[in-house]
């Protein structure tokens, strides 16, 4: 039963957009349930050791303090099985060992902020302490490293007649989202609702149930707006379990919201890498192998991992290749995924050292990448479902002007200003999960449509509408889609652009088993003007039912539900998410173009333009795809030149833990930007063709800007981000 495309693949404006701009929208901090106290976290001023004493009097003297809690007089809490990340998850005040610098050491509870942070102020800790290790350059890396495998790279790379070996370093990054992580929590007897900041309300509530022994069912998490999250509410931090602790100990909800201060080492952030990469060619540029052996920082209590080396394995045809991926145990808080996590880190090293090549042999960039193209996916043998990367190559350059690039270095000048263009190509998993979705069709023509999503800013409830529109032959208008809450039907976490693909594929299936009810129901009907025609050849739209080829004919779905005494019809939609063995190999891909401008006598350097265009299968929304593009672009700018984080490693005190010294770009730093999205869609990734577009738009965002920093000044920068003492 094919259905007419009114919705999908109009740039539609947001369904909440009033509300979010109107300041009408309800964040996790904007909850106060009756009665609500406020708690304010102690954090560790060491970087290791054992907490020897809490002095609490001072503070448990102020009016309206009603608890400070920590290891020595905290409940304790059943034991837990391991989760993930593999490892020892961090629990409240459970023991007086101190694992980094920022641990919540106390909590402080009272009945206002003020008072709450005040006393706060006044708790005393003391500690036996010892010297943090926190420099993944000097730290011994754990001894199990993975590794991967295909020919022999070591021998290829002897005989290659070009051979490049190249060090480069970036450095950690933190998501610094608008909303800081906060959680509201109150107990009813032994059930549990927390108004959440997170990417995940199945998974928070699964969580906190592990963590106070509770059946699942009795925990609920809500959260139906998400103030950007860029991956750090992904996973359950430390803080919510504090703060449904600290409730269940005074009797009354708790509100928790973490500082901008406190963000730093309260959630993860993008782990700092070293990445080694030899790479091999013969002297027309096809590559024969190549090697990469990379360092990763992470928690000593668990372990952080994400694919930076995808790329080295299958983005190019290379016929010898050795990876190495080994983790770095520090006296850090755990890492966690940050947009485009591992990939774009692995793509700085990969795009970067591939323009290096195309200049030592002198081609073109894009040329030295269209000659090592693959046929499949060399690192499963598996044909690509799509790849339409030449595309991107092509469109990109055409619509950029590549050809007015000059390939010699620092040769291109505007005043002071050295001017160069580069290049980055992308790659990104297209990750598909199991979920659910219910639908219903009330009497009066409109649907709700519900499903345990989440929305940190992408739109998810406006492309979810968009898909359940045209499958129920209704307006937009006419639909309403609910998520952010953990008893709606189950959805996997809002993260690794699994989203569309899968809670989209759940709504397609519910909403065309909806509408296949209501078509059997008037084909059956001797008092239907559809009594007797085939299924196959109704479609809906605006409401109606009615004969493809003979429009007409038809009625309406409140008049057929009125006739047949019905006040609503429902299904559940549900997809199954990618099969355990796969046919093809899914990827999304992306070509980066970027020109810079770069002060010769200052070393400042200044985006002036740049492009993305993306292989992401079927666009939803045209008008959402821009604003994922154009962040990612930002985020990447930000990745390139201006993130970073500064550790004083004797004490491991994170010293730019504000908006005043952690640089992010701001609309002074933003140029033009543009996004393109080649035609095409991926049936065999799901049922809606899409391929999840919010990790791949910032994949090879910073090497592009880097090989055009190359371009201009000549100046091949091999660590992130490039400051502008790299440049002088």
């Amino acid at each position: 039963m094919s259905q007419p495309q009114a919705a999908v693949g109009a740039p539609a404006p947001r369904v909440d957009a009033r509300l979010r701009v109107t300041g009408r929208t309800k964040y996790a901090a904007d909850n106060n349930p009756d009665g609500v106290v406020h708690a304010v976290v102690v954090d560790s001023s060491v970087g290791r050791g054992r907490v020897t004493g809490v002095d609490a009097r001072a503070a448990e003297a102020l009016t309206g303090v009603l608890k400070v809690i920590s290891h020595l007089n905290a409940p304790e809490l059943p034991p837990r099985a391991p989760g993930f990340p593999p490892g020892e998850a961090l629990r409240p005040f459970q023991d007086d060992r101190v694992r980094f610098f920022g641990q919540p050491v106390a909590v402080v509870v009272a009945t206002t902020l003020e008072v709450a942070q005040h006393a706060a102020s006044l708790v005393r800790v003391s500690y036996d302490t010892q010297p943090p290790s926190t420099d993944i350059g000097v730290a011994d890396p754990a001894d199990d490293p993975e590794t991967y495998a295909r020919g022999e790279a070591d021998e290829a790379l002897k005989t290659s007649d070009v051979k490049l070996d190249l060090s480069y370093r970036m450095a950690r990054n933190h998501h610094n989202p608008m909303e800081p992580a906060g959680t509201v929590a109150r107990w009813e007897g032994h059930k549990l609702t927390l108004w959440e900041k997170t990417q995940h309300v199945q998974g928070t509530a699964e969580t906190m149930a592990a963590e106070f022994g509770m059946d699942p069912e009795d925990v609920r998490v809500i959260s139906p707006a998400v103030g950007g999250a860029f991956g750090s509410g992904g996973r359950t931090w430390v803080h919510t379990s504090i703060a449904a602790l600290a409730a269940r100990e005074v009797k009354r909800p708790v509100k928790l919201v973490l500082t901008r201060r406190q963000t730093y080492f309260g959630v993860g952030y993008r782990p700092a890498y070293e990445y080694e990469l030899r790479l091999g060619s013969d002297r027309r540029g096809r590559l024969t192998a190549s090697t990469h052996d990379v360092r990763t920082e992470s928690s000593r209590y668990e372990r952080h991992s994400e694919d930076v080396l995808a790329a080295g394995r299958m983005l190019y045809s290379t016929p010898n290749v050795r990876q190495l991926y080994a983790h770095v145990p520090l006296d850090v808080n755990t890492p966690t995924w940050m947009r485009g996590p591992g990939y774009s880190s692995g793509a700085f090293c990969v795009e970067t050292a591939m323009d290096e090549l195309a200049h030592e042999l002198g081609l073109d960039p894009i040329e030295l990448r269209l000659r090592n193209e693959p046929s499949a996916d060399q690192s499963t043998q598996l044909p690509f479902s799509t790849r339409r990367l030449r595309d991107c190559y092509r469109t990109g350059a055409r619509e950029f002007g590549w050809h007015r690039r000059n390939p010699e270095p620092r040769s291109t000048r505007d005043g002071d200003w050295l001017i160069g263009m580069g290049m980055a190509a992308g790659v990104y998993d297209t990750a598909r999960s199991a979920a659910q979705a219910s639908v219903r069709l009330d009497a009066d023509g409109t649907a709700l449509v519900q499903s345990a999503t989440s929305d940190m800013g992408p739109g998810t409830a406006t492309s979810m509408t968009q898909v359940a529109a045209d499958a129920l032959g209704l307006t937009m208008r006419q639909v309403t889609f609910r998520l952010g809450d953990s008893v709606l039907p189950p959805a996997p976490g809002h993260h690794g652009s699994r989203t569309m693909a899968s809670i989209g594929s759940a709504v397609q299936d519910g909403c065309d088993k909806l509408r296949g009810q209501a078509v059997t129901l008037a084909v059956k009907d001797e008092d239907s003007p559809l009594y007797g025609v085939s299924p196959a050849d109704v479609v809906v739209r605006g409401g109606r039912l009615y004969v493809k080829d003979e429009p007409t004919r038809g009625e309406t779905y409140r008049v057929l539900l009125a006739r047949h005494d019905l006040t609503h019809l429902e299904a559940l939609g549900s997809y199954a998410g990618a099969p355990e063995s796969e046919k093809f190999s899914y990827y999304a891909y992306a070509a980066t173009f970027a020109e810079v401008a770069v002060d010769a006598r200052l070393g400042l350097v200044r985006v002036r333009r740049m492009l993305g265009v993306y292989d992401a299968a079927r666009i939803i929304n045209p008008r959402l795809a821009d604003s994922q593009a154009i962040g990612a672009m930002t985020g990447g700018i930000g990745q390139a030149l201006l993130e970073h984080t500064v550790t004083d490693h004797r004490d491991g005190r994170i010293v730019n833990a504000n908006l005043a010294d952690y640089l992010v770009p701001t609309h002074a730093d933003m140029p033009e930007l543009k996004a393109i999205y080649i035609e095409g869609e991926d049936f065999e990734a799901d049922p809606i063709g899409v391929k999840g577009l919010g990790e791949i738009v910032i994949v090879g965002v910073a090497p592009a800007i880097a090989n055009a920093v190359f371009n201009a000044t000549g100046r091949r920068i091999r660590h992130l981000p490039i400051t502008a003492e790299a440049l002088l």
